[in-house]
């Protein structure tokens, strides 16, 4: 079992920037592929990024795609939800989630993860 743990949510103005982590215990972290989505009020959760297990492999849903950046950090079992230029469509509860079946791959669909945090709020306005 692994256990996630989000934070860095907030409420910002739009415009500005703001950092997510996740850090996870459990089994080793670079045996997981991670990704962030998020849920905003009223709609299905959405895939946001995500990141193979060496961090060389990265993707983006078009709506952040120039924006936002994950990353991830191995000896720290953290990985990073960099976020610039926030709009207040961003606003949502920000999940990260883990991938052990397929670390090398890229993930986009929610189910292909099989742990979750708890989620982070993020809240822009206008």
């Amino acid at each position: 079992q692994a256990q996630l743990v989000e934070s860095g949510g907030g409420l910002m103005q739009a415009g500005a920037s703001l950092r997510l982590s996740c850090i996870i215990s459990g089994r080793t972290f670079s045996m997981y592929g991670m990704g962030w989505f998020r849920q905003a009020p009223g709609k299905e959760r959405d895939f946001v990024a995500a990141i193979n297990w060496s961090g060389g492999s990265k993707y983006y849903a078009d709506s952040v795609k120039g924006r936002f950046t994950i990353s991830r950090d191995n000896a720290k079992n953290t990985v990073y939800l960099q976020m610039d230029s926030l709009k207040p469509e961003d606003t949502a509860v920000y999940y990260c989630a883990a991938d052990r079946n397929s670390p090398m791959l890229i993930e986009t669909s929610g189910g292909a993860y099989d742990y979750w945090g708890q989620g982070t709020q993020v809240t822009v306005s206008s």
